[in-house]
């Protein structure tokens, strides 16, 4: 797209923005809230048309995206998933239009038509797609309106990872995961052969997925090559330059000094020191690059506590009649700092929610503090707001004598300015209630932080603000988030909630991610569903066990080559991407594309010499199942 210009109202999102897209490139689209990111999605789906400017884009693409209007069908949950793909739903009515006409000749040709397409395994790939995205086997026939709203924007990002697509266009798409579903969809799209673009507020997902950051801001789109880090490197060292920012960026740095020091220090805190200094040192060096931060706050200094803030022994927790956790023994000590790991439901907003006292423990004993204060957020706290209620009346009510400029200097903090902090909730988008959410915990002082995905609808400058709070804070903490460049800034250890227990877990981040890999779910992974037809119904029970005992091998060599062909052409579609680039023509890129052009040619021997064994198995099954 060249000179875009877009409106929406009076304001201006976008002017004279420019932005090239090469075939197989991943893209991070990032900017503050409210800055036109999902408004140039609109446009690229041609919901929007620009107010000036040219807009190309191949008339041959095929384009999916995550819906973000939550689906209210009544539809099965697999269904629903494989609605994502139009092309298999019209090859499925045509075989069933031609089995009702009982027309053999058109029945034959939409077989070949549903094997083109891979039709045969559509309903297997959905159901892994559903795995992935923390969907339990049990539930893929329940209907999509049984579930909440956060599990069918899961359900809305499997449809659009199951429609086939040459470009496809992923709005939030970590908001609602977990972490364990947030790995497994990173390596999913770090394998996907198409053109990504995507907006995410997650860092260390952005990380490891895309390749070039595209940065909304001041209305023009400013590409960087590499991933977030780089972005944010060179945006540092060019705000750096800037004068009128040198002295809010050495205020910064005056207060990361100042907290490595008491640190430092401080015998009592140096697990704390030990564990952060270095990540400290990094964030001073990118500071630069959030000087011009909307938010900035800190946590009170907490009531102090001389003994342990709560404790809980020998207990069992769960709902009702049911277990989730047994034999629990959890003790939180002033200054703790606790990351919860876990599956998708393993049980951490159990523990969480008996650490409140929002939930009676089934057995054992549960000890408070003395001078315990818990500050407690969880996704479910945004919807208990008093949506008539503006930012500065929530906090009047909690300290009536609080004067209107102290109300006012901390809401400021959160970016609640002006209007802002006097308008009535309601209409506030889900970050802004985040914020909201936040501040009334930090202004209410507490000793005990329980965390429960506290990112979720935070762009990325909210998410660093926090973190640097964090680091700040005093109490004590326990944290479950999916963002896990919050959890490796903020914690000093991991527990690990799993198969019914609690204990700590001797590891980083890391070696979660490899415990998760060796780790059996209690999904039964299904064998892949091949859809039959009525007449070939027939024909397998005519058919004797010799003969499916014959095939058997057939068919398993035919998936092998079928895997083999797919990674051949993943892998021959990232060479022809760059092979498209016209950068790679220049007389200094001669030894690339020299490197380039020798892997195309070996890719496509391969590839052809894998089609070609293919079809001798398909001609072997087709003999074999004719006799």
């Amino acid at each position: 797209m060249t000179e875009i210009e877009l409106r929406r109202g009076t304001k201006v999102l976008l002017s004279d923005a420019e932005l090239v897209i090469h075939p197989g490139q991943h893209i991070g689209i990032i900017g503050a809230n409210g800055c036109g990111k999902s408004s140039l999605f609109k446009l690229l789906l041609g919901q929007l048309v620009p107010d000036a400017g040219n807009l190309f884009i191949p008339s041959d693409w095929r384009i999916a995206h995550m819906a973000q209007e939550l689906a209210s069908s009544e539809r099965s949950v697999l269904d629903y998933v494989l609605d994502g793909d139009p092309e298999l739903r019209r090859a499925e009515a045509a075989i069933e239009q031609a089995l009702q006409l009982e027309d053999n000749n058109r029945l034959a040709v939409e077989y070949e038509k549903m094997d083109g397409i891979n039709g045969f395994d559509a309903h297997y790939r959905a159901e892994q797609l559903l795995h992935g995205l923390g969907f339990h086997q049990t539930e893929v026939n329940r209907p999509v309106s049984s579930f909440s709203g956060g599990w069918r924007i899961r359900l809305n990002l499997a449809q659009a990872l199951m429609s086939p697509s040459d470009l496809l266009m992923l709005d939030e798409p970590t908001n609602h995961l977990d972490l364990d579903a947030t790995l497994w969809l990173e390596q999913w799209l770090k394998a996907y052969p198409g053109t990504l673009l995507i907006i995410s507020h997650d860092r260390d997902f952005i990380d490891n997925v895309v390749e070039r950051i595209v940065h909304i801001e001041h209305a023009k789109s400013i590409s960087y090559k590499g991933n977030y880090s780089a972005f944010e490197r060179v945006r540092a060292e060019r705000l750096a330059l800037q004068q009128a920012s040198f002295e809010k960026q050495q205020k910064r740095r005056k207060d990361v000094e100042a907290f490595v020091a008491r640190f430092r220090y401080k015998a009592s805190k140096a697990k704390q020191a030990q564990s952060r200094i270095k990540e400290l040192e990094r964030m001073e060096d990118i500071a630069p690059a959030h000087i011009d931060s909307p938010f900035y706050f800190k946590f009170p200094e907490p009531k102090k506590a001389h003994s342990a803030l709560v404790n809980i022994s020998q207990s069992v927790l769960g709902y009702g009649e049911t277990e989730i956790l047994s034999q629990v023994n959890f003790d939180l000590q002033p200054g703790t700092r606790i990351g919860l790991l876990g599956p998708n439901g393993a049980g951490k907003s159990t523990l969480i929610n008996s650490l409140t006292g929002d939930l009676d423990l089934l057995s054992g004993q549960r000890v408070y503090g003395e001078n315990i204060k818990i500050g407690y957020f969880a996704q479910h706290q945004l919807e208990v707001l008093d949506l008539q209620a503006s930012p500065f009346l929530h906090l009047q009510r909690i300290t009536p004598k609080a004067t209107d400029q102290e109300i006012r200097n901390f809401l400021g903090g959160f970016d609640f300015h002006n209007d802002k902090a006097l308008d009535p909730i309601g209409d506030f988008s889900g970050g802004e209630k985040a914020r909201l959410a936040l501040a009334l915990i930090v202004w209410q002082k507490p000793n005990l932080l329980l965390l429960d995905e506290p990112t979720n609808h935070l762009d990325l400058e909210m998410r660093h603000a926090l973190t640097m709070a964090l680091q700040d804070y005093e109490g004590a903490l326990v944290v479950i988030s999916h963002d896990r460049h919050l959890l490796r800034n903020t914690v000093d250890d991991f527990y690990l909630v799993a198969d019914g227990r609690v204990a700590e877990f001797d590891g980083d981040l890391k070696d979660y991610q490899d415990w998760l890999k060796n780790f059996s779910r209690d999904i039964k992974q299904t064998e892949p569903v091949v859809v039959e037809a009525a007449v070939d119904k027939k024909l397998a029970r005519q058919q004797s066990a010799e003969s499916r005992k014959k095939l058997a091998p057939l068919n398993k060599q035919s998936k092998k080559l079928e895997a083999k062909i797919e990674s051949s052409q993943r892998e021959l579609a990232k060479v022809e991407a760059r092979l498209a680039d016209a950068e790679i023509y220049d007389d200094n890129h001669r030894q690339e594309l020299k490197k380039c052009l020798s892997e195309q040619a070996a890719i496509k021997k391969t590839l052809a010499a894998w089609e070609e064994s293919w079809l001798e198995t398909q001609e072997q099954i087709e003999n074999m199942t004719e006799q």
